[in-house]
């Protein structure tokens, strides 16, 4: 039978584990297998936006 897919917010995990390059590579396989492709681009962009924020506020905190 067909498994449930997971949410977004397994999703959100997966992508900030593709960030930190900290995934072995049979977990990659198993999300990569189950995930949602809309998910995954909501999810990309969202974590990239959060990213360049954390940058800019670490920037900005710096030179003040």
């Amino acid at each position: 039978m067909n498994e449930p897919r997971p949410g977004f917010l397994r999703t959100l995990k997966t992508v900030a584990w593709g960030f930190l390059g900290l995934r072995k590579r049979s977990g990659y396989d198993d999300d990569f297998a189950k995930l949602t492709p809309g998910h995954l681009i909501l999810a990309g962009l969202l974590a990239g936006a959060i990213f360049v924020g954390v940058l800019i506020l670490i920037v900005r905190l710096v030179t003040a």
